[in-house]
């Protein structure tokens, strides 16, 4: 993890396992806007995320607001969508980051803490060609298709799973 996320930055700090019952909470509170998380599979993010900001209510101190950014390829991460993006970076021979989540509470909304998130994400992009995420359509989150549309993303694809009856836009952009 480079030095914009092991000091504050923005207002942001790196995740840590003292934050993991917080983050599962808000994670899971946010489902299905985002899929629902073991403890054991946020621990696993807080070891491989190439960036894990998290905010904090500037009253409370309580965190409000988390982002996963993950490299790829490479990582062995069993994920229908992390996969879409690594066979594309395989014919493309490229290195993307790539968004698994981004989670802020309501209390917090309008705040600009995810552009703000996706801006520290896209500063550490050190070799990477293309910021890559995707959004769910069933069900659909207006919100987050708004977000990833003002932010200059790209639909590069769409995929669906049957497992978990979501379908997903998928979206890139260019670094």
């Amino acid at each position: 993890m480079d030095e914009v996320t092991s000091a504050t930055a923005d207002g942001f700090r790196r995740a840590t396992p003292d934050d993991l019952e917080r983050l599962l909470e808000l994670n899971n509170e946010a489902v299905p806007a985002v899929n629902e998380l073991t403890a054991d599979e946020l621990s696993w993010f807080l070891e491989v995320a190439h960036l894990f900001p998290v905010a904090e209510d500037p009253g409370t101190g309580e965190v409000v607001a988390l982002l996963v950014g993950l490299d790829g390829p490479g990582l062995a991460y069993q994920s229908l969508n992390y996969a879409f993006f690594c066979e594309q970076a395989r014919r493309r021979q490229d290195r993307f980051l790539y968004v698994d989540r981004v989670v802020v509470h309501p209390s917090a909304w309008g705040r600009g803490l995810a552009r703000a998130m996706y801006r520290l994400l896209t500063e550490s992009a050190d070799g990477h060609t293309r910021l890559c995420a995707e959004v769910n359509t069933v069900p659909r989150n207006d919100r987050s298709l708004e977000f990833h549309e003002r932010y200059g993303f790209e639909v590069v694809g769409e995929q669906s799973d049957e497992v978990t009856g979501k379908t997903v836009s998928m979206f890139a952009l260019a670094l």
